[in-house]
């Protein structure tokens, strides 16, 4: 997924985005938070956004979020992301500079979620 965004962020000039553990955990977190209670959106049934997530976990340099649900695999959510102008933006925003992706695999799903970080 990473290798994939940064193709994508290299044809208009920003600077690939690095791997950051901490927005990988956030983001398989969600991914297995949205499965297990059957949910699908960036607020969880508790209210919490995704920078109410972050804090929770002790990132402070949150800058975006993007969620699928049910492409099959890395190559698939990224097409989905690019046509969608919102989640293009966030793969396109030169001001982001790390990346956490999470998947959950699992009937219903997979579940897809990216954090980007400043």
């Amino acid at each position: 997924m990473l290798k994939l965004v940064n193709e994508e962020r290299a044809k208009v000039g920003c600077s690939p985005l690095a791997a950051n553990s901490s927005l990988t955990k956030l983001a398989e977190s969600f991914s297995d938070d949205m499965a297990a209670r059957g949910f699908f959106g960036h607020t969880d049934p508790d209210g919490r956004s995704p920078w109410d997530r972050a804090a929770a976990a002790g990132i402070t340099s949150l800058g975006g979020e993007n969620i699928a649900r049910g492409q099959a695999d890395a190559a698939a959510v990224m097409e989905s992301w690019m046509n969608s102008p919102g989640h293009r933006a966030n793969i396109l925003n030169c001001d982001f500079k790390t990346l956490g992706v999470g998947v959950h695999f699992g009937p219903g799903g997979p579940w897809w979620t990216q954090d980007f970080g400043y």
